[in-house]
Formats: structure tokens, sequence, C-alpha cells
């Protein structure tokens, strides 16, 4: 795709004949990742909606243990487990994929070169992830957390990792851009992280397993670290960009952002030993990993501080903009799970929390509230620009933002407050000796502190059916942006309603 030439009036006009060339190159490279986006963004939306599924079902069986209780493949085991699978592997990491290498392409101005082989390794991946729950459904399951999926699957999931992986070091190589900005070094970083966490865990854990405590260490140190170090860059660059973008003003402070990126750097790979306080490790690793925990405050404080005062002045803007709207969301999520997640480093918060629904709640707060919301922004500003078209219902995302942001919110809430009262009728012994009340060694019946925490499990159903009308009013709009007729390049961005005096979203 050629840049036209400009006409003579807009060469006459230098600011003019600048912004005219600037769209004309941003809608070459927006063309050509338009095939890879939309392949990958389809498989991640597909994903999500069979994630969402094994999740209600997971979900009801926790309160209603008979729910299709008669199929050997929906047991409690397998469905949560392919829920788990399906929307880490499946959703997240396709939308990480497409999200990553349009900014990569974007902030690098380099167009995505060969983008057909990059298409056939979303293919691979995707194969690979339907091997993966195929096995885990069929009784495959490693049975380790976050590495379910039998070992026939994994050879065509790093096959797939390596080859996107090379086209946006390769789009960043060939980028002629004179900056750096602080997205394209979370990608990078998290393009680099994410293999070495996956092929150690890998080798250590399942083609040779380490022996004894070790294993416990490395699928912790794996398991937060895919978290931090692949899922929080990718959002975080996702944010940086996107904050800025929609509202037309630079990001608060260059500086904050290297301080928070080193710092999150630094900090992270140790922070995932603290969930194993207490159990049969040497002492100074769970030392190590509080420390961490605590010193990850630091790139939290910094981000929020730099996300904040980039937004002051701009929240009017929240009630027009789509994607700001799922951006600050996600944001204000991520500064609220990492603030948390440092609480649970503290040894006695530890001992209540430990084993219970509130470790459950809190991973939604990251993968869900932060990252995932992250990457419903990022898709409804990335889609119009491949399509050249804008989103056919702003009621559709109006319903979508509702559904996801309350649904969470419930969820989050309910597990918390149920996996304290959880841990506390566990510990109850303990405790009544720790704050000197009466003594006594009768520990609360199991079945009964079982019973106790229903209302919480139920409340986690109605969350999912909550969040599963969002996913399929996403999923309609999706589908629709895609099936529906080319609108003429000059249409509005879509809004939730027209800004009374300013152009919001210009995007």
């Amino acid at each position: 795709m050629m840049v036209p030439a400009p006409s003579l009036a807009t060469s006459l006009n230098p600011a003019t004949s600048t912004a005219e060339v600037k769209r004309a190159e941003l809608r070459e490279i927006d063309a050509s990742t338009k095939w890879p986006a939309l392949f990958l963004l389809g498989s991640a939306v597909g994903w999500l909606l069979i994630g969402t599924v094994f999740a209600l079902i997971s979900s009801f069986k926790m309160h209603s243990p008979e729910f299709l209780g008669n199929y050997e493949w929906l047991t409690f085991g397998r469905a949560r487990t392919a829920h788990l699978n399906a929307v880490v592997y499946g959703w997240s990491v396709n939308a990480s994929f497409a999200v990553a290498f349009w900014l990569m392409a974007r902030l690098s101005r380099s167009v995505l070169r060969h983008s057909g082989l990059l298409i056939v390794a979303a293919v691979f991946w995707n194969v690979g992830v339907t091997l993966g729950i195929y096995g885990i459904l069929a009784g495959d399951s490693t049975s380790i957390e976050w590495l379910e999926m039998p070992l026939y699957a994994t050879p065509l999931l790093f096959l797939a990792y390596a080859l996107v992986g090379a086209w946006a070091i390769i789009t960043f190589r060939f980028g002629k851009s004179p900056h750096i900005y602080v997205s394209q070094w979370y990608i990078l970083a998290a393009l680099f992280w994410f293999p070495w966490l996956y092929s150690v865990a890998e080798i250590m854990i399942v083609f040779t397993p380490a022996r004894g405590t070790v294993q416990a260490l490395v699928n912790w140190w794996f398991a937060h670290n895919v978290l931090g170090l692949w899922f929080t860059p990718i959002g975080l660059a996702a944010v940086y960009y996107f904050l800025p973008k929609v509202l037309g003003k630079p990001i608060h402070s260059y500086y904050l952002s290297v301080l928070g990126f080193w710092s999150l750097a630094i900090f992270y790979n140790w922070a995932g030993v603290h969930h194993l306080i207490g159990g049969p490790v040497p002492a100074w690793v769970q030392s190590a990993g509080i420390a961490a925990s605590f010193m990850m405050v630091v790139p939290v404080i910094v981000v929020a501080i730099n996300h904040h005062m980039t937004m002051v002045g701009s929240f009017n803007a929240l009630k027009y903009s789509p994607t700001l709207r799922f951006i600050v969301f996600g944001a204000v999520s991520y500064t609220l799970a990492s603030l948390q997640g440092s609480s649970m480093a503290i040894r006695s918060w530890a001992e209540v929390t430990h084993f219970t629904h509130y470790t459950v709640g809190h991973s939604h707060i990251g993968m869900y509230a932060f990252f995932t919301m992250v990457m419903f922004g990022s898709i409804y500003y990335i889609m119009p620009r491949i399509l050249l078209k804008e989103w056919p219902s702003a009621t559709l995302i109006s319903v979508h933002f509702w559904a996801t942001a309350v649904g969470v919110i419930i969820y989050v809430v309910g597990l918390s407050i149920g996996g304290v009262l959880e841990g506390l009728l566990m510990n109850t012994p303990v405790l009544a000796h720790k704050l000197g009340l009466q003594p006594t060694d009768d520990p609360v019946p199991f079945l009964d502190i079982v019973r106790r925490t229903i209302p919480y499990l139920v409340s986690r159903s109605v969350a999912g059916v909550l969040m599963t009308v969002g996913h399929i009013a996403f999923a309609i709009n999706f589908a629709w942006i895609i099936i529906r007729s080319t609108q003429p390049a000059a249409s509005a961005p879509t809004l939730f309603r027209s800004p009374p005096d300013m152009e919001v979203a210009a995007q």
C-alpha cells in the first residue's frame, strides 16, 4: 500500500501535510497486521466463550456437586482445569499476541513482514491448545497447576510461541521510530521472560522432574511469574499506550515509567515463593519471597501515580470512550491486585488465607479485573483500525462493560469474604490460643466450614452468569463488526454518547 501524494493545498500547510502522512503510515501498518490480528483475536474470543462454559460448570459444581455429575469428562477436576487452560492459553495468550505485535508495529513505525507465516504460527498455537484441552478432558492432565496440558501438546505451543516472538522482535528491529517507548520495553521483556519460564518449568517438573519440594518451588515460581512477567507486562504496555492515546496527551512521567519497569523486573521474580509460607522449604527462601513481595509495592505505587496523574483533568472522558473505560478499570485493578498480593506475604495473614477461596478471588483480580479488562479495551480500539469500520453497537459495549465489571466485583468480594471466614474457622484452635481466648483443641468440623461457605460460592455463580452475559455481548459485537458492510473512512469512533464540547476518542 503506497502512501498517496499530498495535494497542493496540503503541501502548502506543513502541519496538515505531516499529519496526513502520519495517518497514511498508520493505515499501512494497520493493514499489514489485519489478518494475523483477526485470526488471533477471533481465536481468543472463541476460547473465551469455551472457557466461560467450563467456568460456569465448575462454579455450579462447587455448591451443587450433582450438577452434570454423570459425565466423567465434566467432573470438577477436569472442567475446572479445562477452564483455566482455555482462558489462560486460549483467550489470554491469543489476545496478548495480537495486542503485542500490533502495538510493536505501531510504536516501531514498521509494517508487519511476512504476516502469512505469523498466521501459521497462530494456527500451531491453537492446535496445541486444542490438543491440550482435549487431553485434560480425556484424563491425561499432568495435575500440575498452570502446566496441566499433556506432553504431546507442549512442543506445538513452544514452536508457535518462538515464531510469534521472533516476528515481534523483527518488527522492532526494522522499525523507523527514533524513540523506544516504555510499552516496547514491557513487550520485549515479556517476549523474553515467557519462553524462559515455560521451558524451565516444563523441564524441571514434567520432562525430567526435580526431587522433593523443589517441584513446588518451581511450580509457584512459574505460575506466579506467568502472571507477573508475561501477562502483567503486556497489560501495562497496553495501558501505557492507550491511556495517553485516547486522551490525546503524553503520559505523566517517562522517568516514573522506567522506574516502574525495572523495579518490576528486579523484584517480581522472587515474589511467588511467598505462597509456600509454612511449607517444607528453606526459611531463607520464604523470607526472600516475602521481602520481594513487599518491595513490589514500589513498582505498583509508581505505576499507579503515573496513570492517575495522566488521567487528572480527563476523568470526564470515561463517560464517552469504551476503550478508556475498560483500560482505567484494568489499571485500577492492577494496583488493588498487587497490593493485595503483597499483603498475602504477611505470615500471620497467610496462615488464614492459605488454601481458601480468598486466593481464588485474588487471582481473578489480576487475571480478569486487570488483564482481561485491559485486553477488552485494547480490542475495542484495534478492531476499527484494522477493519476500517466502527463497532456496530455502543449498547452491546455498555452491556459488556457493566456485566463484566459488576460480575468480577461480586466474584472477588464474595470469595474474599468467604475465604477469610473459611480460613478463620479452619484455624479456630490456633487463633483462640494466639488471641488469649478460651483455649480449645476441638477444630470446627470441616463439613460445617463447607456449609458456611456455600452462600459465597452461590455469589460466585451469580457473578459468573453476569460475566457470561458480558462475554456473549462482546462476542456478538465482535462477529457483527467483521460481517457488517464497510463504513466510510470518515465515520466517527464508537462512543457511549456524544460529548457536548470535546472530541473524545478520536483515537
